[in-house]
């Protein structure tokens, strides 16, 4: 049964909204994760009215701290640059601020706070103790040395050296940066600091302190996430014929692991357009051209021969599919695409990326009865190997592949759950947004009204 609102409810809840817009201005990332966040929760503010009395949600809204720095750095000709370096530690009443570094142009501040925003309830429904945060630099990696990126990186860490740790901050990967960019910020951290620190870091190599899966975490939990929201309906992946967005490691593992379940993953993508593969992508074939060459996906089709074409500046949501993951980068998925999805039939969404898909085509998609799949439980596989391999790290052990992938799926298995059991007892069955947004917040609040007004 839905409970009723009270207006007082959604009216604070307006306000609050109205203020960190006013607060944040230009910023409009972080304005729609918090308006996300916010337009759900007036039923468990009617439940549980002791949320409201601390600011508790008004806190919960404000970073902890936020932390933007200049990055000098000289290219392989000697001429130097000057980028922006950012962290906000956004929330830590559960454990450590735990989130990745973007490297990318399109980074400024108000992209990092909507990424350290989502963490925090992406970080609580993994039941793993960690905080939120995210950080980055409107750097490029495209295109640059190993040397030019390895001279930006130890610049980068100079600064954020003294404000992480591993029981203060953990950085990871993300857009941009991969083990090579790990490597070398990890190098710079451990020369400064004189300690080999393993857990100060995630996302490393395998060889020196990494977790095995942690590479193909994001991606196999998102289609975790996706089958099991298929189960809820009777169906299952096999036979299925699914589009993904994006060709780096969250996409590329994505496809993976719908063969290995029996879909048929028969997209991908990069800023130059995407490619359609009638007899499914090959994912061997992908990754050597994306992860070890550097191309682009059109050079995929080319050496894929008959089955693949490239479809330059194209929309790889115009392919017919029964499901879609998108796995690129935030509001990538717009209220056209949606429409174009639904009419081609499309019956479940799971977000690889952080909000990929916009407000209007979220509507559409839970209007529409099609089972949606929101960034913060489906992509939460990434984060939780992430703080397995921290553990790894604190008792000096590596486990074996099948030990973490056993544990990534029943951690992905207890966030469905978690999502769907949250759902339905606040009068929302199969609203998925709603279930994974009340349940992150509850844990969170739950700690931090028990650690007093801080």
């Amino acid at each position: 049964m839905t409970r009723p609102i009270s207006k007082s409810a959604s009216d604070s809840l307006d306000r609050l909204r109205a203020e960190v817009e006013r607060r944040n201005p230009a910023e409009p990332e972080f304005h729609q994760a918090a308006r996300e966040v916010l337009q759900t929760l007036a039923p468990v503010l009617e439940a549980r009215p002791e949320y409201a009395e601390p600011g508790l949600v008004e806190r919960l809204v404000e970073p902890e701290r936020q932390i933007i720095f200049r990055v000098p750095w000289q290219d392989d000709k000697g001429r130097v640059h000057v980028n922006r370096g950012f962290r906000v530690e956004f929330n830590s009443a559960l454990g450590p601020y735990k989130g990745g570094l973007r490297f990318h142009p399109s980074v400024n501040l108000g992209i990092i706070k909507f990424l350290g925003f989502e963490q925090i309830f992406k970080n609580a429904l993994t039941g793993l103790g960690i905080g939120g945060g995210k950080g980055g630099s409107d750097f490029d990696p495209q295109g640059r040395s190993d040397a030019e990126v390895m001279r930006f990186c130890q610049s980068f860490m100079t600064e954020l050296y003294r404000h992480i740790g591993e029981y203060t901050d953990i950085p990871a990967g993300d857009i941009g940066v991969g083990a090579r960019e790990i490597g070398y910020l990890f190098g710079q951290y451990r020369r400064i600091t004189n300690r080999w620190e393993g857990g100060v870091l995630t996302g490393k190599s395998a060889g020196w302190g990494g977790s095995l899966i942690r590479p193909e975490a994001t991606g196999y939990g998102n289609v975790l996430f996706a089958e099991a929201m298929l189960r809820a309906r009777g169906e299952d992946l096999e036979g299925q014929t699914a589009v993904v967005s994006g060709s780096g490691n969250v996409a590329i593992h994505t496809i993976g692991k719908l063969a290995a379940l029996g879909a048929n993953p028969v997209t991908c993508s990069d800023s130059s357009g995407y490619v359609v593969d009638e007899k499914g992508i090959d994912v061997e074939l992908l990754r050597q051209v994306k992860e070890v060459e550097r191309g682009r996906v059109s050079d995929y089709a080319e050496r894929r021969g008959g089955s693949a074409r490239f479809v330059p500046g194209g929309r790889v949501w115009e392919v017919p599919a029964d499901v879609a993951l998108p796995s690129a980068t935030q509001n990538e998925l717009n209220a056209a695409d949606a429409a174009a999805l639904i009419r081609n039939g499309v019956k479940a969404v799971s977000e690889g990326a952080n909000m990929p898909a916009t407000p209007e085509a979220v509507d559409l998609f839970q209007e529409a009865g099609v089972a949606f799949g929101p960034g913060k439980a489906a992509n939460a596989g990434g984060v939780a190997v992430s703080a397995l391999e921290m553990t790894q790290n604190a008792s000096r052990t590596s486990w074996k592949a099948e030990r973490v992938e056993a544990e990534l799926a029943r951690i992905m298995a207890d966030i469905y759950a978690t999502c769907a059991e949250t759902a339905e007892r606040y009068g929302a069955p199969g609203d998925y947004v709603t279930g994974a947004n009340i349940a992150g917040f509850e844990r969170v609040a739950d700690a931090m009204l028990a650690q007093g007004v801080i």
